[in-house]
């Protein structure tokens, strides 16, 4: 077949097993999930699958009143359906590049926007950014994972880790911040005198600021939150 034919593209294309279990990058902005059991994954993230495959909203009290309240203020960044069943299950979320975590009682802090897929056996938390929360629009929230398990993060472009040592603090945007290491607590830094090199409004002065030991991933890119109850 000559160049650039209908069969080129679909061998190209083509899906490929990997062999590599549970979670495996199709492409680098395409995630396959082999599921024989259960996942949680970020809602409205599913793309195509084969299979068995139920998918549910997450219930409003499943995970207790606490969890609800807080996800009510966190609005809808942090929605997940479950998929239950056997087949295999593609998500995606809007073009961002995938990366796969093995967390082997580990934890880590993800922005709520960034994560897209985990296993049930992970334990997680919304963890509201408070300080922040009236200087941004829609303010910032964050998910909590700990545990042993698989976890799919998300960026715009290729994510860069910076080591945190306590001779060392990292200063970040929030807007660009994507993860970090559990054993670290962000404080909430400003800088009035960035006002002048942005124009996105109240909150281009505010940083984040890690200290201590431990990592921060951060992407090239800043993401925009948009708040659900505008007034």
């Amino acid at each position: 077949m000559g160049r650039y034919s209908l069969q080129d593209f679909v061998e190209q294309t083509e899906q490929k097993d990997k062999g590599e279990g549970l979670f495996e990058l199709e492409t680098p902005r395409m995630l396959e999930i082999n599921l024989t059991d259960q996942i949680w994954a970020k809602a409205g993230s599913m793309v195509s699958y084969r299979g068995n495959i139920k998918f549910t909203r997450e219930g409003v009290l499943e995970h207790g009143l606490g969890k609800m309240f807080k996800k009510a203020l966190s609005g809808e960044g942090a929605s997940l359906m479950k998929a239950n069943g056997s087949g295999k299950l593609y998500v995606a979320d809007q073009g961002k590049k995938i990366s796969i975590l093995h967390l082997q009682n580990e934890s880590l802090y993800v922005n709520g926007n960034d994560l897209l897929a985990f296993e049930p056996s992970i334990t997680w938390d919304i963890k509201l950014m408070k300080r922040i929360a009236g200087m941004m629009a829609g303010g910032l929230f964050n998910i909590h994972l700990s545990g042993r398990g698989m976890v799919a993060i998300t960026s715009h472009y290729e994510p860069l880790t910076l080591k945190v040592t306590p001779q060392n603090p990292v200063f970040t945007d929030p807007n660009a911040t994507v993860a970090w290491s559990g054993n670290l607590q962000p404080e909430f830094v400003t800088d009035i005198s960035l006002k002048t090199f942005f124009g996105r409004g109240s909150g281009e002065s505010i940083q984040m600021k890690f200290t201590g030991d431990g990592f921060v991933v951060v992407q090239p890119f800043e993401e925009v939150y948009y708040s659900e109850n505008k007034s």
